[in-house]
């Protein structure tokens, strides 16, 4: 074999960084090995993997068709190594979930995750979908855990379990008072919304697209938490997943507010680049998700368990 997987390593992680020094950072290699790894790649068969821009490095045509079949590679060969190493862990495994599954599901699914396979390597990023999506077809994620839906040439998208956002405020608001409340009534008062890219806020104003214009968006904000205490707080009226306002409604510092004709149900869904080998670690995880949601309507029916068998229960 005229290279080797050092290489390979050198190669990809290049390519998702754009940049030597930020490879050699992750590799725990020194600029000038990192360097001469990829040199020696590239003159061993006379081409070139990137075009150069200054000192960041992009990928062409040709390392773009290469780049899936090195982490694949990779990804066999880490496998390898643990089964002769008698490791008895699946990874490593890189996970990316949007704010509302991250917080919500994913840190407690990844939590169980580890515990059916000890000595797993996991590593979970939360941000919005608009990241989530980008990583995965970056190759920086092996998957990714979405609200809504995507389009994308590159990424094969799946549903997991369905979830319903809903309109909410404090107890004190003026709509909460009433016996129904209207759409006229929801545009007369202030909202308070999470942040353009978000599957949340795709939802909401597919939800709200004809009324769209007359909406008095006061706050836009990137983390559910902060959406929730901004509503106790009498700011405005939100919408968000039902989800993360389970505990909320339960114990009464939030209330629902129901308005007929506006449907928030969506799915949330893995997302997965189309020429990414699912390792083990990812089909076992992916079981693990599906098993969890499996006699449930609703995100918000999911039970996750602590290791002593309690409930997991949410601010």
């Amino acid at each position: 074999m005229r290279y080797t997987l050092r290489q390979l390593e050198v190669f990809v992680a290049v390519a998702r960084s754009e940049s030597v020094s930020r490879a050699a950072e992750a590799l725990s290699l020194s600029q000038s090995a990192t360097s001469t790894a990829l040199a020696e790649l590239e003159k061993q068969f006379d081409t070139r993997l990137f075009d150069r821009y200054g000192k960041r490095l992009q990928l062409n045509e040709l390392s773009r068709q290469l780049l899936p079949r090195a982490i694949e590679l990779l990804d066999r060969a880490n496998e390898i190594e643990s089964t002769l190493a008698g490791e008895a862990g699946i990874g490593p495994l890189r996970i990316g979930a949007t704010l509302t599954i991250g917080n919500y599901l994913a840190t407690l699914l990844v939590g169980e995750f580890m515990r059916q396979h000890p000595g797993s390597r996991v590593n979970i990023s939360v941000h919005n979908t608009a990241t989530v999506v980008r990583d995965v077809a970056h190759f920086e994620l092996d998957l990714g855990l979405i609200e809504g839906e995507i389009q994308h040439p590159d990424l094969d998208m799946f549903p997991w379990v369905a979830d319903e956002m809903v309109i909410f405020a404090a107890p004190e608001h003026p709509l909460a008072r009433k016996e129904s409340v209207t759409l006229e009534d929801i545009l007369a008062v202030p909202w308070i919304l999470r942040e353009p890219g978000s599957g949340t806020r795709q939802t909401f104003e597919f939800a709200m697209r004809h009324v769209l214009g007359r909406l008095d968006v006061r706050l836009e904000l990137e983390h559910t938490e902060a959406i929730k205490r901004a509503v106790e707080s009498g700011l405005g009226i939100g919408c968000i997943s039902r989800l993360t306002l389970k505990e909320a409604f339960r114990r009464g510092s939030l209330v629902p507010l129901e308005v007929p004709g506006l449907d928030f149900r969506r799915m949330f869904h893995f997302v997965l680049h189309k020429q990414k080998f699912r390792t083990a670690g990812i089909e076992a995880f992916i079981d693990l998700c599906r098993d969890a949601a499996r006699d449930v309507e609703r995100s918000d029916e999911i039970v996750l368990r602590r290791p002593d068998g309690q409930p997991v229960e949410y601010r």
